[in-house]
């Protein structure tokens, strides 16, 4: 079933109505007060998906951009209603609730249902008061040993709020996704006019950059107040995983950014409990997620029956610091170190136990950072990398990689965001010497806008496919990627929109592969031509990407 109309016009609705202060009077009664104005502002979410059930969220807020983060809430706690349905007009009501949310967890709401049947659509809704929410579809997985015929599963990252508009969330909306993964940079901590794009900043963020609790909820209710973004949350349930930006640039574990605002140890910490915090509550998460002071468990597994593995990782919480002074360097013996780690020892050793007692079709790793080797330098005696890639944590990459290879993982697919550029590539079993057969494939998702507008390219043309023949496609459009997963064969679908600084803008494919069943390499499909409008004048390996001249806001 097609998501109606009505439900991505209601999310603009909602979005429209939040964009006004009300003036809000509050009526108490003894315990719960009862609001005046609509607290919907920030739509809905489900998330997480299990064969019985899903968690749905939604955040109470009348005035979003409230400066305490309380989103102009009054203090006291608020009952909140919630139903799930088999239909979109709710005369078949499968499941329902009550929810006590209130100033201490950010008027937040999370529920997760439980009893539902597996493999089907199902609508929901909130309630408080006269008030109530817009609806939301959402999913759940298939039985677990079942291999469904396809799993329409779309994935993005980076949307900087202020460098363009979130037309790429509309588009992915109205193309029905079963499920959609978000690999982080869900928003960025900057004030505004710090961060500027090339093409000029199109609308700016509220408020300081986010170093407390408070500044962190209002920034997150900033992007929740987006009409495009409500859209994309409510037309399926998402797999959330944060980068580095929802906290701030380029951490690491403890160590903040060189130049932070934050610089002092104590300071960080404070600040990266405020920034986990946050994004619990505006996130589709499951209590097993809800942060313990500075430490939160973001990495999880997610089955669609045994057709697919979603292994969601975090490689920020526990890595150790960017090697060799971070940036791009060249040669950089520590990021060969075996002792040091990108995922922690613990993570590492669940994502290999995962690999052995994998029996899906397709194992995804939902990440971060750029996996595959991607050198910058032509010379032979030369390797140039970034350090804040997998490329700056050799080691454990190839401990990765060695993993799916000896637990004989069908399809490995690594799904990658962080670098503002469609890429894919064939992951080759020895690095640096970039030697073997492939034994597993990269996809990486554009930004929804960070870098702006963008550019096309010739991809063969471009220095990064020359020097690394196992990467077959770069473009730096904005966008993000549709994938359709069968028993035999996954289409992917690399789709980009040629401006984000005019609302509306068209979106198309630039280019298409699949990747067949046990092969494990990459096969185009279709590749639309250059629009001369939008080519790069750049082609270096790096062109166009935040990563040149060492300029790591991405």
């Amino acid at each position: 079933m097609r998501l109606s109309r009505r439900i991505l016009l209601a999310s603009s609705a909602s979005a429209t109505a939040a964009s006004a202060v009300p003036a809000v009077a509050w009526a108490q009664s003894r315990r719960h007060p009862t609001l005046d104005a609509d607290p919907f502002n920030l739509g809905v979410a489900s998330g997480d998906p299990e064969p019985d059930g899903v968690v749905l969220w939604t955040r109470l807020a009348v005035h979003p951009l409230a400066e305490d983060g309380m989103g102009g809430m009054p203090n006291g706690s608020v009952d909140v209603r919630w139903e799930v349905a088999t239909d979109e007009r709710f005369r078949r009501r499968v499941a329902s609730g009550r929810y006590e949310t209130g100033p201490e967890i950010g008027y937040s709401v999370h529920i997760e249902v439980e009893g539902l049947e597996p493999g089907r659509e199902y609508y929901y809704r909130f309630r408080t008061g006269r008030w109530v929410s817009p609806v939301g579809r959402t999913r759940t997985a298939p039985p677990l040993g079942s291999i469904p015929a396809e799993l329409r599963m779309a994935f993005a990252s980076c949307s900087q709020y202020e460098h363009g508009y979130f037309t790429a969330y509309r588009h992915l909306a109205e193309s029905n996704p079963d499920l959609v993964l978000h690999l982080g940079d869900y928003q960025y901590e900057y004030k505004a006019g710090v961060y500027l794009s090339p093409d000029g900043n199109v609308r700016d963020h509220e408020g300081p950059e986010t170093v407390s609790l408070a500044t962190y909820r209002q920034r997150h209710a900033q992007y929740k107040t987006d009409p495009d973004l409500q859209a994309a949350h409510a037309v399926a349930p998402w797999l959330v995983v944060w980068d580095d930006h929802e906290v701030e640039n380029n951490w690491a574990d403890e160590v903040p950014e060189s130049g932070s605002d934050t610089p002092e140890p104590e300071d960080f910490l404070r600040r990266r409990e405020a920034a986990f915090k946050a994004y619990w509550e505006n996130m589709p998460l499951r209590r097993s997620s809800v942060p313990s002071g500075i430490d939160m468990q973001l990495y999880r597994r997610v089955q669609w029956g045994q057709l697919a593995n979603f292994h969601m990782m975090d490689t920020r919480q526990y890595r150790d610091d960017q090697a060799c002074g971070d940036g791009t360097q060249s040669n950089c013996a520590d990021a060969w170190d075996e002792s040091r780690t990108i995922t922690g020892q613990e993570q590492e050793d669940w994502l290999i136990e995962g690999f052995h007692s994998s029996s899906a079709r397709w194992d995804l790793l939902g990440q971060q950072v750029f996996f595959t080797q991607r050198d910058a330098a032509a010379a032979e005696d030369d390797l140039r990398t970034s350090m804040d890639g997998w490329d700056g944590y050799a080691a454990s990459r190839q401990r990765i990689i060695d993993g799916w290879v000896e637990a004989e993982v069908r399809n490995p697919v690594v799904l990658t965001g962080d670098v503002h550029t469609h890429w894919a590539g064939e992951i080759l079993p020895d690095f640096p010497a970039a030697q073997g057969a492939s034994v597993g494939v990269e996809l990486v998702a554009s930004s929804i806008t960070s870098g702006g507008n963008g550019v096309d390219s010739v991809p063969e043309d471009n220095a990064a496919l020359v020097i690394n023949p196992h990467i077959k496609f770069r473009n730096a459009q904005r966008g993000y990627v549709e994938t359709v997963i069968g028993p035999d064969q996954m289409d992917v679908h690399f789709r980009v929109v040629p401006q984000v600084t005019v609302q509306g803008a068209p979106v198309y494919t630039r280019r298409s592969y699949s990747v067949v069943d046990g092969d494990r390499t990459l096969h185009q499909t279709y590749d639309r031509p250059v629009d001369p409008a939008t080519m790069s004048k750049d082609t270096g390996p790096f062109a166009d990407s935040d990563e040149l001249a060492d300029d790591f806001l991405n």
